[in-house]
């Protein structure tokens, strides 16, 4: 039987690309999945390697799902490796408190980031801004994250970013108006298609992205354009638990004095005094201690 790989799944059918298939194929396999899988609670996912049935009619049973790497929730999706975060350094101005939100969530998850941060030719000759981007850069590369600055217009650091997503799934997430879908039709352009084409597959129009949908790397890979990441509200996260999404932080908690200690008040706590000698960035301290009073009202109020 052949194989394949849920590129999108909408309304009950799931479309599957062939193994083999090339990328510039658009021409996917519609499926339904074997009623097996409903009485087993388990839903086909979007990312998901699979084996299918052909009928005579051109479409396909899925009769088995290959196991997951990795499974998201919000957004619903399988087998992701990385999250590229598309920040814009203006126009909006670069939210680094959003930043390390979105940065929560990915180490939670236990994929690999890699920051993306768009538009910087509109701030070229700005002295002030571009010593602020590279603070930021720096900050962000020495607690150990891959950092690309692009710019769609100029074509700057769109192969450093392709090199990334290179037979790798990845979700772009970010905040809107940041040059995202720029920065994808810039990427897709070896695939041959309109850029009004790439907006359609990814299931962009004047409203927000409805469903996921992964599209096929020439090179080998799959990207997809997701607003699963947008409500960002710590539902699924202990407060216990953030300290290990701040990568910094982990590896000096162990020596804190208390076991569980939440970076506060704490005596003996390794990282609050990692603070005061400047080895953690007082910015990310910050908006730890603002994420973690957020989690704290959340848990009063429920």
């Amino acid at each position: 039987m052949p194989h394949g790989c849920i590129l999108k799944a909408l309304s009950g059918y799931y479309y599957v690309l062939r193994d083999g298939q090339s990328a510039l194929d658009t021409t996917l396999v519609q499926c339904r999945a074997r009623g097996v899988f409903k009485n087993k609670g388990i839903t086909p996912l979007v990312g998901d390697k699979v084996t299918y049935e052909l009928e005579a009619t051109g479409e396909g049973t899925v009769t088995e799902i290959a196991r997951r790497s990795s499974e998201l929730i919000r957004p619903p999706i399988a087998n992701v490796e990385q999250a590229v975060l598309v920040f814009s350094v203006t126009e909006p101005e670069l939210n680094t408190s959003l930043l390390d939100k979105f940065l929560v969530h990915i180490e939670k998850e236990g994929l690999t980031a890699v920051i993306c941060l768009t538009k910087w030719d509109l701030i070229k000759g700005n002295l002030v801004a571009e010593q602020r981007l590279e603070t930021i850069i720096s900050l962000y590369r020495e607690i150990g994250y891959d950092v690309v600055v692009t710019s769609s217009k100029r074509k700057d650091g769109i192969e450093a970013i392709r090199s990334h997503l290179v037979h790798k799934m990845s979700v772009f997430a970010g905040q809107s108006g940041v040059g995202k879908s720029s920065l994808l039709n810039s990427l897709m352009e070896g695939l041959g298609l309109e850029t009004n084409a790439i907006s359609h597959r990814l299931g962009r129009g004047k409203h927000t992205t409805r469903h996921v949908e992964l599209i096929a790397l020439p090179e080998g890979g799959y990207v997809a354009d997701t607003p699963g990441f947008s409500q960002l509200d710590f539902m699924e996260l202990e407060p216990q638990e953030l300290g290990n999404c701040f990568i910094e932080f982990a590896a000096l908690s162990e020596g804190c004095k208390f076991r569980g200690c939440l970076h506060q008040h704490e005596p003996g706590c390794k990282v609050q005094e990692a603070v005061k000698s400047e080895q953690i960035a007082q910015s990310r301290y910050d908006h730890y201690l603002t994420f973690l009073n957020e989690m704290k009202d959340r848990k009063r109020r429920y």
